[in-house]
């Protein structure tokens, strides 16, 4: 009996052996190795912030969906509403239009905004919340389109309606897009729905 057990062991080990594998007495464990969270980053520290900056989230992609990323945005002292309302979309463009970080990169953040995209406000006839953007809202990509729309809706540059109202550099029409759950858990497939909105 006890030359049988030898003899398994021993063609057992041949058998690993012989299929690149060493045998082993230690116990493994090949379950989850990386250590690395994806898409959980350490927020910064708010309280040491500039005290001109305001404390803003921006949406960024991480793996099929948006994520909130903690960011500031700077705003000069005593601006009117409407000019406060275009400097924080701005702000909130170009940190959109950033390179994550290497944190950020590390844990799977990507953006789809292009650095040099403008806003304006809203021209006569135009609803008192609108923004203009450089580019026209068609045209850019779905995911550059669900970034955007997230971010400006969840923030002071529009009405905390969970919604925006932009436009283009041109005549085309006004429209209402909202940033919903199916936007945010697949912008790949699911442009911001929207509604045509009137202008004078």
């Amino acid at each position: 009996m006890h030359v049988r057990r030898i003899l398994a062991v021993a063609g057992l080990a041949l058998a690993l052996s012989g299929c690149g594998i060493r045998a082993t007495e230690v116990p493994t464990d090949f379950g989850g190795a990386p250590s690395r969270v994806p898409c959980s980053l350490n927020q910064p520290d708010l309280s040491s912030q500039d005290e001109h900056g305001v404390p803003v989230q921006v949406f960024l992609l991480c793996g099929s969906s948006l994520v909130t990323v903690d960011r500031e945005v700077r705003v000069p002292d005593g601006s009117a509403d409407a000019k406060r309302r275009v400097t924080v979309a701005q702000g909130l463009l170009d940190q959109l239009a950033e390179t994550p970080s290497a944190a950020e990169k590390e844990a799977g953040y990507t953006t789809y905004v292009r650095g040099g995209m403008s806003v304006w406000g809203p021209r006569a006839g135009d609803p008192d919340d609108t923004l203009r953007l450089s580019t026209s809202p068609p045209q850019l990509t779905s995911y550059a389109l669900a970034q955007i729309v997230c971010t400006l809706s969840d923030s002071a540059a529009a009405e905390g309606d969970g919604s925006v109202i932009l436009g283009g550099p041109g005549t085309e029409e006004l429209r209402r897009y909202e940033c919903t759950d199916a936007v945010r858990n697949a912008p790949s497939g699911t442009r911001p729905p929207s509604t045509e909105v009137a202008s004078g």
